[in-house]
Order: C-alpha cells, then structure tokens, then sequence
C-alpha cells in the first residue's frame, strides 16, 4: 500500500452506509435565505418550563457527577410506572429499563447487543434513516421490506414471512412511524407477534412517538401479550412528546438478561447518560402530560392544514394519524422525489425530505414535517401553490 494512502483504514463495514438524506437537504437549507423547512423531525416547541427549571436546578445543586450506569433509579421508577400507567405494561426498574443518550444510542447497544455478524434483521421501510446504519454498524445485515400506501403504511405480515431466513434474529418495527406518520393497528401488531413467537424471533420496537397520535390508538407492541414481551425491547425517550430532542434522554426496557447486555455496552462506551438531563426527564414524566396534550392539539391542528393543502395542490396524501408527517405523492409534479424536493428548495425556498431516503416504498414521496409554526406551514402551502402551478 501506498505510503499515506487512506485505502483499507476505515472498517468495510463503513462502505454499507449511505449519508442521511435528510442531513443532506437541512445542510442545504441552512445556506440559503428566507427557507421554511419542513424537513428536519424535531418540534418546535422549547421545553417546558418546569421541566427546564428542573434541568437547571440539578445543576445548580450540585448534580454534575455520573450516575449509576443504568440511570438514576428515581428516573427508572418512574418510566417504569409511566408505561403501566399507560399501557398495563410492568418493567422491574432495578434490572429491565436503562436510561440512554436518547434512542439513537438505544439503538446502538440494541443491535450490538444481540447481534452477530450476518445476523439479518427485518426492517419495515419506509423507515428512520438510523435503523439500517445501526444494524449494519453492529455486523448485522438488514433486511428492508417495503410498507405500501394502500396498506396505510402499515407492514404486511405476510410480506413479513417471505423475508424470513436462517439467519434471520430479530424484526423491527417502529409505529407511529418517521416518515409516514402512519400508526400500526393491533391486529397487524398481533400477527407480526406470532411471527415472532413461531420463529422464535425478538421484537425491537421504537416508541419515541407513543404519546403523539391523533384519532387513533397506540398499541404498546409487549403490552400485547406476556409472551410477547419476554422477546421484545421496547425503546422509547423523551425528544419528541415533550419536546427535549436537546437533552438526550431515552431508554430501553425488556428482558433481564438481554439489558444487563446492553449495560454492558452502555458502560464502555458512554459511561451514563446525561445527569441533569435525567433530572429534567424525571419532571417530565411527573408533570408533563398537560403539557404532551397541549403540543398534540396543536400538532392536531397543523395536521390538518398540511393534509389538506397538499391534497388540494394535487400531492395526494394518506391521511397520518401519528408523529408529525405528512409523506405526500410527487407525481403530479412529473418528477420523482428527488428532482421534487431539490427543484422545491431552488425555486421556492421550501425544504422537505425526498422519501427514497427513506428507504423501499418511500420512492415518488417526499416527507413534510408539520412541526413548525401553523403561518408557517400556511406559507409553505402558498409557495408549493406556485410551483404546482409552473411544474403540475
């Protein structure tokens, strides 16, 4: 080798990772002028003010040390009584839920955790640009199966089936979903269950937007059936229902045996999460809920907007009950997703997600985040009104 060459200094594994193609339209935005984005996922709204006050008190009190690995047990016990509160669901807080740098580190001690090289992981698509770096970074191989819009974005079972190998450890979901917005009914959640049960498969399953659903039900994936939850690790956090994206506060709970792995993990790489942060996720789960259902009105609200405006501008759009997308149909426009959103920003200042970033199934879609301001969005409308009319 060449003295100085970079060739072979970066893992192999590295080749199999594609930019995030939402980073690469909000770098894009971020240059220009008098742009409304309606790409990046993160709300717009400024944390609570208890729950910062209780941020800022940890500090001021001293709280600037590690914690126990797991989490603080306070912050443990709570999460532990906000998911039976919720959903009838019981994780011992001493040994089943850890506390994490958000979901994204979740993720990553997840699949480093239960899998080896080869290991195939079923991944529902369109789907957060996250989850097949994650597998393919842990020596896994994931394995995309698209979900379709005349399915409602849910993930067919059967398709499901025909994607099972020898090598396949676990299956993926992540309802409601980012991009779509779509929300999982029991009785696709129900069959995906038995797959697993029949197979003797684990379940990974990303929550974070349990709380933001609108005219629909959340199903809790372990909340299911006992069973089901002795095979499933359930992620959640608090980024998106009580706006703390800043914060990096998630968690994951599930079997004894498969947590104490990822601790593991946890312990080497990132020590403990964040000690204030898990202060201000502590208020947030004893005094937030006002707060959640204020920001889900209003979320409610933008919905309904962006649905409708970009129904009547011809960029058919199913109709999202969950998170805070819309993943509206390019082909009016006579261009795919891609040639959409570049030609949307160029011209307009408008910026949205291409859905092939997404993965299988988002081609000729692109994704339009309702979480900024309602005049905003309104303007946003006006804009794609006039590119409409020039390219429809």
């Amino acid at each position: 080798m060449q003295k100085g060459s970079d060739v072979g200094r970066l893992s192999k594994r590295m080749a199999g990772l594609r930019p995030s193609g939402i980073r690469k339209f909000f770098d894009i935005a971020t240059e220009m002028k008098d742009v409304i984005s309606l790409g990046i996922g993160e709300p717009d709204f400024t944390t609570p003010k208890p729950i910062l006050e209780a941020g800022i008190r940890s500090l001021q009190d001293g709280e600037t040390h590690y914690t126990s690995n797991w989490g603080k047990l306070k912050l443990r016990q709570a999460i532990s009584d906000h998911l039976q509160k919720l959903y009838k669901i019981k994780y011992d807080p001493t040994n089943e839920i850890i506390v994490t740098v958000g979901v994204s580190e979740a993720l990553y001690i997840t699949f480093t955790a239960i899998l080896d090289p080869g290991d195939e992981v079923i991944i529902p698509t369109p789907c957060f640009v996250a989850y097949q770096a994650e597998v393919i970074l842990a020596g896994g191989a994931p394995v995309e199966v698209p979900a379709r819009v005349e399915n409602n974005f849910m993930v067919d079972p059967a398709d499901i089936l025909k994607a099972l190998t020898p090598r396949t450890k676990c299956i993926f979901i992540g309802y409601p979903s980012n991009p779509t917005g779509a929300v999982a009914t029991r009785e696709v959640l129900l069959e995906v269950g038995k797959i697993a049960e029949e197979h003797d498969l684990l379940v990974i399953t990303d929550e974070i937007y349990d709380r933001l659903v609108y005219d629909f039900e959340h199903v809790c994936f372990p909340a299911l059936d006992e069973n089901l939850k002795k095979r499933t690790i359930l992620l959640g956090g608090f980024s998106k229902n009580y706006a703390m994206t800043g914060w990096r506060i998630g968690y994951a709970c599930g079997p004894d045996d498969l947590i104490e792995g990822m601790m593991h993990i946890h312990q080497y790489s990132i020590m403990s999460a964040p000690t204030s942060a898990q202060d201000a996720a502590l208020k947030a789960l004893e005094i937030g809920d006002p707060y959640v259902e204020e920001m889900v009105t209003e979320y409610d609200r933008r919905r309904k907007l962006l649905v409708a405006g970009l129904n009547r501008l011809g960029l058919t759009t199913f109709d999202p009950h969950g998170a805070f997308y819309a993943f509206p149909n390019t082909q009016a426009s006579g261009m795919d997703d891609e040639t959409f959103a570049e030609k949307l920003l160029e011209e307009e200042g408008v910026a949205v997600v291409p859905g092939s970033a997404f993965g299988p199934g988002g081609e000729g879609f692109v994704r339009a985040c309702y979480a900024t301001a309602y005049e905003q969005i309104e303007e946003a409308l006006h804009r794609m009104e006039r590119f409409m009319h020039r390219h429809g």
